[in-house]
Parts: structure tokens; C-alpha cells; sequence
């Protein structure tokens, strides 16, 4: 496995691999990698003949209030976790790389942009659809692999793809938890012993709505809401981003439940923001 720091370096690898007639995977990445990361890597080397990993902490798709600067990395345990799974490279630029001087050209995603976290971190999702734009361009894979517990991100990208007739695949890969149900996070770090403890609201209270949903036949979205909040908020280090129930495709609100919805919150344990989600099929 080669590590390739510039975009010159990874095009000439991949045309290689290209011209010897194989198909190319990409899992864009910040690094830091969990085992959340390492199932769609696993997922693309099943599938594809050359695999792509790309590890750059993105400073686009941070506010300047937010972790950019503290964000973890571990360059090195990736590299050992990449090659444990047979990835032929890992595509890792510094910033001047990917953002020379004078860069001033973004792609932007209305509408579904804005919603959740998008009217939280405001310009985050500019941020995500330029830097995977330009990896796609860089690498022109097959197929991109992308996790579900970055639902809103996933949507985000997919519009992005059909709009723009950009000639990939999209894979979204099932949410990986701990046993006691936190799904994976590297923003999991930052969370002293108590703060884990009571990070596990966020899928219990998911797992709640679902209970209400399907076994209660409830349908009134404010009464779903009003339980989450109130199971939330008996925990002192918890605080309410947003908890949304939406139209799982276009992530418009909507008031009724009658089929399949989603179920998305933004909670922060302390100071750490995390986020989950679950898909509820009626």
C-alpha cells in the first residue's frame, strides 16, 4: 500500500490501475479511522479491484467556533488499519494541496443543505460537497462509500451526484455501534467516563420513538418529539441541538407519521456534539 500525498502522485496510480481495466473504490475520510470507517472500507475492497481511502481533515466544512484545529488524527494506526485490509492507497494532502492560494470556487446543494445540521453548522455542507467534488474528480471512481450515521451528509451527496450527472455510485453503509448502542464516532474521544455513560441517550431515545412508533402506533410527530426531549434532558451533561422527524429522501418536516420517516437528533454531551439517526419503516 502506497501513500500518496499529491494529487499528481494518486493520478498517475490510479490511471495504472484504471488502464489495467480495474474498477475503482473511494472512502473519503478525515482519519482517525473506527470501525465504522473500516466497514466501508471492507465493503469497497469486496467490491472493487482497486481501492482509494482518503484521509484530510477538511477545513471547509468547519465554523470557525469548531474542532478543526483539535480534531483527532492518527496518520500512522490508519496506515496500519488500511493495510490489516489490503487498501491499495491512501490519499493524504495537506491543505495546500487541495486548496492552493487564490482557490475560490465551491459547490453548493440547496434546499436539502440547510436543514438539521446544515442550519447549525451553516456553511458545513458547502464544505462536504466541494471537498468530495474535488475527490471525485481527482479519483473518478466506480463508487463512493459514504456511512449512515452521516444521514443529512449522504443525502447531501447523492442530490449532488444527480443533479450534477456525476457518473458514480453512492453506497451508504448501516451505522456501527458499541454494545451498549453509541454509534462510532471520532468525536467519541472527547468524552470523559461520565459523558460516555450518558452519550448512550442519543440511540436509546432513538430506539424510544421507534417503540412509540410501531408498537404505540403513534403518529403525532410534536408527542414523539416531546418524549425524546423529556428522556434527554433528565441527563445533566446532555443538551438538545435538534431532534427532527422527516420525510427520510427530502428531510422536509412533516406532522403525521404515515409511512417510512426519519428520526435524527443533535445532542451535545458536555461540550462534545455528536450526532445519530435511525430510519423507522411503518
Amino acid at each position: 500500500m502506497n501513500i500518496y500525498n499529491t494529487i499528481k502522485d494518486l493520478h498517475q496510480a490510479v490511471g495504472r490501475a484504471k488502464k489495467a481495466g480495474k474498477r475503482i473504490g473511494l472512502v473519503p475520510t478525515m482519519g482517525f479511522l473506527h470501525k465504522g470507517h473500516l466497514s466501508l472500507v471492507s465493503k469497497a475492497v469486496q467490491e472493487n479491484d482497486f481501492v482509494v481511502v482518503s484521509i484530510f481533515v477538511n477545513p471547509t466544512q468547519f465554523g470557525p467556533e469548531e474542532d478543526y484545529d483539535s480534531y483527532p488524527r492518527d496518520l500512522e494506526s490508519d496506515d496500519a488499519k488500511l493495510r490489516a485490509l489490503d487498501v491499495d492507497c491512501i490519499f493524504s494532502p495537506d491543505t495546500t494541496e487541495m486548496y492552493p492560494e487564490g482557490y475560490n470556487s465551491y459547490v453548493i446543494v440547496n434546499g436539502i443543505s440547510e436543514k438539521l445540521c446544515g442550519s447549525s453548522r451553516p456553511g458545513h455542507f458547502k464544505g462536504v460537497t466541494t471537498v468530495v467534488t474535488k475527490l471525485f474528480n481527482i479519483i473518478q471512481p466506480n463508487t463512493a462509500y459514504f456511512g449512515e450515521k452521516d444521514y443529512q451528509q449522504l443525502m447531501v451527496i447523492r442530490r449532488m451526484v444527480k443533479d450534477l450527472n456525476i457518473p458514480i455510485e453512492v453506497r451508504g453503509i448501516s451505522i456501527v455501534r458499541e454494545e451498549d448502542g453509541l454509534a462510532l464516532s471520532s468525536r467519541n474521544k472527547y468524552l470523559n467516563t461520565e459523558e460516555r455513560k450518558q452519550a448512550t441517550i442519543l440511540n436509546r431515545s432513538l430506539l424510544k420513538a421507534k417503540e412509540l412508533i410501531l408498537n404505540r402506533q403513534l403518529k403525532d410527530v410534536n408527542k414523539i418529539k416531546k418524549e425524546i426531549v423529556d428522556m434527554i434532558e433528565r441527563q445533566p451533561l446532555a443538551r438538545i441541538d435538534y431532534i427532527a422527524i422527516v420525510d427520510p429522501e427530502t428531510l422536509e418536516d412533516i406532522q403525521s407519521i404515515e409511512d417510512r420517516v426519519l428520526v435524527a437528533l443533535a445532542v451535545y454531551i458536555g461540550v462534545t456534539r455528536l450526532i445519530d439517526n435511525m430510519v423507522i419503516n411503518i
